[in-house]
């Protein structure tokens, strides 16, 4: 099991949990992540793998682990949507294929999950594995939200199934913003959501400072629906890096780090000019 309780109810079960990954042209990095929900401690586990239509050798690799394959697109959310619907378990844990598990994860959220029915999801902390000197920048600022967990960044990935569908599973119509309202929504319904220790590996693969800020602008093409939704003013801790607490509560790590923090605020005030293009251009459409 993960590194949570190590102890067991006399009332414990091994519910089934389905892994649900979505794709496109991810064959240099699926294997890996298929391959450490294998290598998991908690067994009884099923994987679902749903593909957008990948060019590449993608589908071959998920089939080596999983015969539960299928093709949809366009976007995440309608594939992760549709994985779940297709799943057997009373539990599900939402992977992209840049990820690594830790053995524990899925024996640790199940434990909790298991021990405490108000919770309807659970965060799982992501550490960054990096290469290039922007990918270390990105793994810098991630690292300011795994030091006490933050309310601001965290999105839940492992769900109670009938919580997912009860909420109506991620909303078709956000790209991006999708991973912070559906865990939002099920806080609004009264649910808990839980944080586990056990951590997932996340690949960055940033292959340039303009390739952050490209991403940012199309995922905020689509944020105004979830700003929104959830009553957040588009000048907030949400959408300004700059307005998050986590950074000057921890103040003095930034200061023992001149040249990451540097360039952190580079990237950051970059990402937030692109995000800002994205989100007025996504608004007048």
């Amino acid at each position: 099991m993960g590194k949570g309780n190590q102890t067991k109810s006399s009332d414990y079960r091994e519910p089934l949990v389905s892994v649900v990954v979505t794709t496109k042209n991810e064959a240099r990095v699926l294997g890996r992540l298929l391959k450490s929900v294998r290598a998991q401690s908690y067994k009884n586990i099923e994987i679902i793998v749903v593909d957008n239509h990948s060019s590449d050798s993608t589908p071959k690799i998920a089939r080596k682990f999983t015969s539960k394959v299928y093709q949809l697109g366009p976007e995440r959310s309608v594939q992760r949507n549709y994985g779940v619907k297709r799943a057997q378990g009373e539990l599900v844990l939402i992977l992209d294929a840049d990820m690594e598990l830790s053995t524990g994860v899925v024996g640790e959220a199940v434990e909790l999950a298991q021990g405490d029915k108000t919770v309807g999801a659970v965060v799982i902390p992501e550490e960054s594995i990096t290469k290039s000197f922007w990918e270390r920048v990105k793994a810098f600022e991630r690292s300011f939200y795994n030091i006490e967990g933050d309310i601001t960044t965290d999105a839940a990935r492992f769900f109670a199934k009938s919580v997912f569908e009860k909420l109506g599973g991620y909303d078709e119509k956000i790209t991006g913003p999708e991973d912070w309202d559906l865990p939002e929504r099920a806080r609004e319904a009264g649910y808990k959501i839980g944080r586990i220790k056990t951590k997932i590996y996340h690949y960055e693969r940033i292959p340039s400072l303009f390739s952050l800020a490209r991403k940012k602008y199309y995922y905020a093409l689509k944020s105004y629906p979830y700003l929104k939704k959830h009553k957040i003013s588009v000048v907030s801790p949400k959408t300004v890096y700059f307005l998050r607490p986590v950074f000057y509560k921890n103040w003095r790590i930034l200061l023992s780090h001149p040249i990451l923090s540097t360039a952190m605020f580079i990237m950051l005030t970059l990402e937030n000019l692109a995000g800002a293009v994205g989100f007025l251009i996504g608004r007048l459409k």
